[in-house]
């Protein structure tokens, strides 16, 4: 019986890589994806990639501020009624509090990289207003 040997090595894994072990590298949601490049306590950076006519909820963070930068296709950001439209090389920051939604109205997938900021870190901060797919 190897399951044992699995145990140890899963153990040494979360040993040595505790942040990595904890959580998945990429994420999947029906709007898309996002990879967890960085996580440091002073901040976390991501690679969102939204698919052609995905949009996230409009949402806010309690504990955290956001920068956006757009690394590939266009992006439409709600920042509470303000529609701002980005092109690649372009970026917005989102602070702590204000509701805001990313989406790619554009044919190819829209990739943004991501940067929080802030006292909590994690992806239980967040309040969900609206939801296009039933997450509200």
């Amino acid at each position: 019986n190897r399951a044992q040997e699995v145990r140890n090595v899963v153990g040494a894994i979360r040993k040595k890589f505790p942040d990595q072990a904890r959580t998945h590298t990429r994420v999947y949601r029906p709007w898309g994806s996002f990879t967890v490049l960085e996580t440091q306590p002073t901040h976390v950076v991501k690679r969102i990639e939204v698919l052609p006519g995905g949009k996230l909820s409009l949402q806010s963070h309690n504990h955290r501020s956001e920068h956006w930068t757009v690394v590939q296709g266009t992006a439409e950001v709600w920042c509470d009624n303000e529609r701002v439209m980005l092109e690649e090389n372009h970026s917005i920051f989102i602070s702590q509090g204000r509701r805001h939604r990313l989406a790619n109205p554009g044919e190819i997938p829209l990739i943004v990289i991501e940067v929080q900021t802030g006292d909590r870190l994690d992806e239980n901060d967040i309040t969900r207003y609206e939801d296009a797919y039933g997450r509200c």
